[in-house]
């Protein structure tokens, strides 16, 4: 690093001018000068004067009268009745105690800002892909567009978000969600921004550029959330002002009636309200960067406010307090003369042989059920034909196989034995699930039932939820039965079923207007007038969608809500700690001040007190980023 550099870092540069002030100080205790002058100029001039330039150009630009003002007074009087000592030693505790505040402060910050040093630089692309003239070039990530082909290393940073077409391998994605699980990818598979490659090699297609990646949409959401918005920052910043004119107050009435002005000059020093302008925004930034690396975003300040005054949550059903997508969920073979010994694995086997080269959602999730759960190879099928919307049909050796839904099996006129759908169809379509029906050479072989499953941890979130005093409703477009299924599993109450939009805006308008404040979450895009419309808005991002930021406030991007009840405790931990910071400061304050008023604490001491405040208060407010829910 240049000399230029040097002085262009501004921690550094300060750090330099704080530790040649400490000299200075020591010389002139020693009774040391420098032609006649006393030592003490060159720690006010390098800690002072940086003081006077920030409060002048604070009274100027927005007339801030607030700390700077008041050291710097109380410099200046120091100066004026000949305490040149106290002035340098005022300028010097300041000085040390701006940098300790910046630097604890810049700690609660660095978490995040890493996710700006994670944006990828470069990426491999592969010209003429599959041809003969194939070649490998590296090229600058903002050079990579969509339906670019590019090639993946272990250990490397994938530089777009994109799909899998050829490879595997396990990804990091910890940067994204949180997690710091791998994330094994197959072809097909979407891989994101930022996000880290750990084994194999794969080839990816590009499917967006660089500034619409899923890491730019996170930098993005993490540099909006801006914590001076929020009210109790307003506040803090309202009190300040205050202080400063009592502050005044105090001292002139202190110089009127004792005649001393060096407790005036003290009283100004302890009467700053830096801890309390400080402890709020570094309580409510350290909040933030905790749910960053859980994978929670939160747009504004304002939102960690007002996540602390909810008492009712609504859950959209799908993809919220289930996983959003279809999995197998009941096999049922027809025993019948010709199927009598086939079994659920048999049937589950062939309905995913039949599936296997079809790349319908259903037929995926068919497919991977069955591969999951065993070791047996597909049968490998000929002649396989898709008809939209009904169903499958393909010959298995010198069978023809069909799967698909009654209108299909209507239309090839194969019989579904009426007490089999008394018996098995009726009670699973009640509940949502959607059925596949199978059969050979015309012959019915049974259904097979996917339903989107309701999440593992559903009922535990839900339960301490209701710990912290958080109700639970549930609003879902489902039928009565669906809905009353997954409400009394997860042990809400509250619910509403046959939803449309506006459905969901008319509950929260009704809760509201009964003083309950109301925090939706939802996907973020059906539910987006529903997320306007409660107090707090939280969107399941999922890594790779696109995120809905103006429709909510909070974005979970691990697509997951097992930290909703962390976000929740965290957000009323850190008011808190904010309402504790402000008495702390306050009382110091007030305390300090009548010491001051009484001679019992001079300039020197009070600078001390006031940076020992400071600092006390602001530490307290970063050990938010290691709040843990239990």
């Amino acid at each position: 690093m240049n000399i230029k550099e040097f002085f262009q870092d501004d921690e550094k540069r300060d750090l330099l001018f704080i530790l040649i002030s400490i000299i200075a100080v020591i010389l002139s205790l020693l009774g040391i000068s420098l032609f006649g002058i006393d030592l003490m100029w060159i720690t006010i001039i390098f800690c002072g004067f940086p003081i006077f330039i920030e409060a002048a150009v604070g009274l100027y630009t927005e007339f801030d009268i607030k700390a700077d003002v008041l050291v710097t007074i109380a410099i200046i009087s120091s100066i004026l009745i000949g305490e040149l000592f106290a002035a340098g030693v005022i300028a010097i505790i300041m000085a040390i105690g701006g940098f300790l505040e910046e630097y604890t402060v810049s700690k609660t910050r660095a978490g995040i800002e890493k996710l700006i040093d994670l944006s990828p630089t470069k990426g491999s692309i592969i010209r003429n892909y599959n041809q003969d003239s194939e070649t490998e070039e590296e090229i600058a990530a903002e050079l990579i567009n969509v339906g670019d082909i590019l090639k993946v290393l272990p250990g490397e940073v994938i530089p777009v978000d994109g799909e899998i077409i050829r490879g595997e391998s396990s990804i990091d994605q910890s940067v994204m969600t949180g997690e710091s699980i791998p994330v094994d990818k197959v072809v097909g598979d979407e891989v994101f921004s930022g996000t880290i490659n750990l084994y194999g090699s794969f080839i990816m297609k590009a499917t967006k550029k660089g500034e619409d990646s899923s890491l730019q949409k996170l930098i993005t959401l993490v540099e909006s959330a801006n914590p001076e918005n929020a009210e109790v920052v307003k506040s803090a910043d309202r009190w300040a002002s205050f202080i400063v004119v009592v502050a005044f107050i105090c001292a002139i009435l202190t110089l009127i009636f004792t005649a001393e002005i060096i407790r005036a000059v003290t009283i100004l020093v302890v009467f700053c309200p830096c801890a309390l302008v400080l402890a709020t925004p570094t309580a409510i930034m350290a909040s933030i960067g905790n749910l960053t690396k859980v994978g929670i975003l939160v747009k504004e300040g304002i939102s960690i406010e007002k996540l602390a005054k909810i008492d009712q949550i609504i859950f959209d059903k799908t993809g919220t307090l289930t996983y959003g997508k279809p999995t197998v969920t009941k096999v049922i073979p027809y025993n019948n003369e010709i199927s009598d010994e086939l079994s659920e694995k048999e049937l589950i086997h062939l309905l995913a042989s039949l599936e296997s080269p079809s790349e319908h959602p259903l037929a995926k999730a068919i497919t991977k059920f069955y591969k999951d759960k065993n070791e047996k190879a597909l049968y490998k099928v000929t002649n396989f034909e898709m008809i939209i919307g009904k169903g499958v049909k393909a010959n298995l050796n010198d069978s023809t196989l069909c799967a698909g839904n009654e209108e299909f099996f209507n239309s090839l006129n194969i019989d579904i034995p009426h007490d089999f759908i008394e018996e098995n169809i009726s009670q699973y379509l009640n509940q949502g699930s959607t059925v596949i029906y199978i059969s050979c050479d015309g012959k019915f072989l049974g259904a097979v039932f996917l339903s989107d499953v309701l999440r593992d941890d559903a009922f535990d979130i839900v339960r301490q939820l209701h710990k912290l005093g958080v109700d639970s409703t549930l609003l879902t477009g489902d039928n009565k039965e669906a809905a009353e299924q997954i409400a009394h599993t997860v042990d809400i109450v509250d619910l509403k079923y046959n939803c449309l939009p506006e459905d969901k805006i008319s509950k929260i308008r009704e809760l509201q207007s009964n003083n309950k404040k109301i925090a939706m979450i939802g996907d973020g895009i059906n539910d987006a007038p529903a997320l306007r419309q409660a107090d707090i808005g939280i969107s399941m991002g999922g890594v790779g969608s696109d995120i809905s930021i103006e429709a909510s406030d909070v974005c979970l991007v691990s697509d997951d809500i097992k930290y909703i009840p962390h976000l929740f405790a965290l957000s009323r931990k850190t008011i808190k700690t904010i309402n504790r910071g402000i008495a702390f400061a306050l009382g110091l304050n007030i305390l300090a001040t009548v010491l001051a008023m009484l001679g019992w604490l001079g300039p020197i001491g009070g600078a001390f007190v006031h940076n020992i405040g400071s600092v006390i208060v602001i530490i307290y407010s970063s050990l938010l980023l290691r709040f843990e829910y239990k």
